[in-house]
């Protein structure tokens, strides 16, 4: 059914739920699966003393290295093809356009995608990347929820 998924990565337990989801998918119909790192842009504030936002980047960047071949280390154990992809948001392409044109790139027939299941002020002031991949998506999009049981999916 599935030959090519992407997988939304960011480090919380939620993505990890959805990577895990993702993973049982491409391993169930052998489908190609590309995990996908966002490295967030950062406020740059800097009349803040001391504040070094390439310092919080390099961190991000590290962590998309490290959850990357975590990924791949997995994909590996479950005999799923595929490669990690990154990309780095800015004003121009925030996180949400940049999910859907990797997924628009590896001609992805599903987008697999965790959710925080923010409600009221905390979703109005920090948004849903999810939400918006939804409303824009022109593939199939599964999302998980930050609720979901840690089941295997059958």
């Amino acid at each position: 059914m599935f030959q090519r998924i992407v997988v939304a990565i960011d480090g919380s337990q939620t993505s990890r739920r959805a990577f895990e989801a993702a993973l049982e998918l491409a391993a169930t119909h052998g489908a190609d699966l590309q995990p996908f790192y966002v490295v967030e842009s950062t406020p740059l504030y800097f009349d803040v003393p001391g504040y070094d936002p390439s310092s919080l980047r390099t961190k991000l960047v590290e962590e998309g290295a490290t959850l990357g071949r975590d990924a791949l280390d997995a994909m590996k154990a479950r005999g799923v093809k595929g490669e990690v992809a990154t990309a780095e948001a800015s004003s121009l392409d925030d996180v949400s356009s940049l999910v859907l044109d990797a997924a628009r790139a590896f001609n992805a027939d599903l987008l697999v995608m965790g959710t925080h299941g923010r409600k009221g002020f905390q979703r109005l002031i920090l948004g849903s990347v999810a939400e918006r991949c939804l409303r824009q998506a022109t593939l199939p999009v599964l999302l998980i929820p930050s609720a979901a049981r840690q089941e295997k999916m059958t």
